[in-house]
């Protein structure tokens, strides 16, 4: 059956305006005021955008925003994770960089462009399974307006009354993993054209020869698409092709173990896809040799063998199977029917990411795959497992049955502004803080314009989020920001020390800095002394909660390292400006002691100065 794209379209269409949500909430709440910044969906997206604007700078691949060192001869620089992953900011900064476009506009481009492109791969793959253009609309509806209700997160638990609304669809975080999801979705679209069926009989013409023609010329074009698509996730995120990895690798042991009628020939395409698959590895292990050993600290690490099993992707990739069981026993499915078996491979598919380690002993922050893809792959799953249910079915083509699926498309784009609604109100007081910093920012830039080592001038931002954000508008490095430590040019004591910094110019004593942490109070302290690791147990498959002792002896180095300080060392980062809320402005008498305040200007809340050394 030929697809009907506009419903396609319509999916697309719901799905961008998902994405531009958040934005259009900032606009609303700023009105006239509004200085043009993006909303973040997500607090990490700080350090993609500012990996995105030094990249629309000109800035080499290997890059750190916040620290301003870039790659040289003189200064190489370790690979990082934004390093690695360079295919999706590249793909956002080369147009951004031809176009004249600022790093807040490319975010929230490629945020709606991702969802619309993501929803028509997956209108596809379900078209094609289904042969329903319609039940292709509402079921991709349903899997990425459901991707955060999937992963067990989102607005259900507030919605309940038990639980915290965040995040916000996970998966248009931008550009990490949003610019991915088209290239995986695409992937299984084009490998079930390759090995699936659907939903027509093997043989269509009655022409054996020229149906054989037909495949190995559909191969012939599929087989190197498929390539690129894979390749694109694995130089755009780690958790995308991982699980892009896991799904070939459990669709071609279903296939090994069921064998459906012509398997060989499906087994042997799939292996020289694993084969190039492997050869697209080659030069990312390489890369991955020449990074930091912080980069694994930061990125939590673990080594491990234990068994994780009852995650929510996982049970419903549990359920789905159950499902398939119990249509197999009741003739609804074949066991080797094509569609069976691609169903089965997408519901193992969580279940061989989350325990992984028991092969690699190796566990890296699996709250990621539960969020931001394998939930994804098991709302996907249902809706397969439930297109095969109602291709079968008698009346599909009635007028009630389609009204039927329209109502589940309209309940599914309900449930995406309910969960628009509820997580994006988490973040707009500091989407709007953000916003209401854009005027200091861009005066940054002005003042930056025509000096040759304006990536190395130093900024010291007295607003966290704010301070976090400025590598976004302003191309100076920063004394420190709350995600400057996943730029592994930074080594683990040097980033204490610039947040020691930071806290003693602001005049935090010992004591302060240790009862903000007991209380809780204080979590960027945490996350900036202990790691992320130790705040959360929602990372770290390992995790182990801070103790009174550790706070305090963390304390006590900051009280050593404050009495023994001098801004005029060489290892100490000379301040070129400062930043600051104007109500802080009469409380920076440690700075003072350093430095003279100088050309002060004000922009809103925030006060400018230029800064000399003593």
């Amino acid at each position: 059956m030929k697809l009907k794209w506009r419903f396609g379209v319509i999916a697309g269409l719901f799905l961008a305006v998902f994405s531009l949500y958040p934005q259009l909430k900032m606009v609303y709440l700023r009105g006239a005021e509004w200085q043009g910044h993006y909303a973040y969906n997500d607090i990490d997206e700080v350090a993609y955008a500012g990996y995105l604007k030094a990249l629309i700078d000109g800035r080499p691949r290997k890059n750190d925003p916040y620290t301003g060192r870039d790659d040289s001869k003189e200064s190489p620089q370790p690979e990082s994770l934004f390093s690695i992953q360079f295919a999706g900011p590249y793909t956002v900064a080369i147009p951004a960089r031809i176009l004249g476009i600022g790093a807040p506009w490319a975010m929230t481009i490629t945020g709606a462009v991702a969802a619309f492109l993501t929803a028509l791969a997956v209108f596809w793959l379900l078209g094609m399974i289904t042969g329903d253009s319609i039940f292709a609309m509402a079921g991709t509806l349903v899997v990425l307006a459901g991707g955060a209700l999937f992963a067990g997160e989102g607005a259900i638990g507030e919605v309940l009354g038990g639980g915290f609304s965040y995040p916000y669809f996970p998966g248009f975080r931008r550009y990490i993993p949003a610019i991915a999801f088209p290239a995986f979705f695409l992937l299984i679209g084009l490998i079930w054209r390759m090995v699936g069926d659907a939903g027509k009989p093997e043989s269509s013409s009655g022409d054996e020869a020229a149906d054989l023609h037909h495949t190995k010329t559909n191969v012939r074009i599929i087989l190197p698409l498929a390539i690129v698509a894979f390749a694109y996730t694995v130089y755009s995120y780690f958790y995308v092709w991982t699980t892009a990895a896991a799904w070939l690798g459990s669709l071609g042991l279903v296939w090994l173990a069921l064998r459906p009628k012509g398997y060989g020939s499906d087994v042997k395409r799939l292996f020289l896809l694993a084969a190039a698959c492997l050869a697209v590895l080659a030069p990312y292990a390489w890369m991955l040799s020449r990074r930091s050993v912080m980069m694994d600290n930061v990125q939590l690490l673990v080594r491990t063998r234990d068994l994780d099993l009852f995650r929510v992707p996982e049970l419903i990739g549990f359920f789905v199977i159950f499902v398939i069981g119990l249509g197999i026993a009741m003739k609804m499915f074949r066991l080797r029917d094509r569609a069976t078996l691609f169903a089965i491979s997408l519901a193992l598919t969580p279940a061989i990411v989350f325990n992984q380690q028991l092969i690699t002993g190796h566990s890296l922050q699996p709250i990621h795959y539960q969020v931001f893809i394998g939930n994804y792959v098991a709302g996907l799953a249902v809706v397969v497992v439930f297109g095969l249910i109602w291709r079968t079915g008698e009346g599909r083509d009635k007028v009630g049955s389609k009204l039927a699926l329209v109502l589940l498309a309209l309940i599914a784009a309900g449930w995406g502004f309910v969960e628009c609604h509820y997580t994006v109100r988490v973040l707009d007081e500091v989407n709007v803080l953000r916003d209401e910093a854009m005027p200091v920012g861009n005066r940054l830039t002005a003042l930056a314009a025509n000096d040759p080592n304006k990536h190395k001038q130093v900024v010291l931002h007295l607003g966290i989020a704010e301070g976090d954000d400025l590598p976004t508008i302003a191309p100076q490095s920063v004394l420190w920001a709350r995600h400057q430590h996943v730029f592994p040019g930074v080594e683990w004591q040097e980033s204490k020390e610039r947040y020691y910094q930071q806290l003693l110019y602001q005049g935090v004593g010992e004591k302060q800095l240790a009862e903000g942490m007991k209380k809780g109070e204080d979590f960027v302290s945490m996350i900036s002394l202990f790691g992320w690791g130790r705040h959360t147990d929602r990372l770290n498959s390992d995790y182990k909660p801070l103790t009174f002792g550790e706070i305090d002896e963390e304390a006590r180095l900051y009280a050593e390292y404050a009495a023994a300080f001098d801004a005029r060392r060489p290892d100490v980062p000379k301040l070129d400006y400062l930043v600051t809320p104007a109500e802080l402005e009469s409380h920076l008498a440690d700075l003072d002691r350093w430095y003279e305040r100088l050309d002060r200007e004000q922009f809103g809340k925030y006060v400018l100065f230029k800064l000399r050394l003593r």
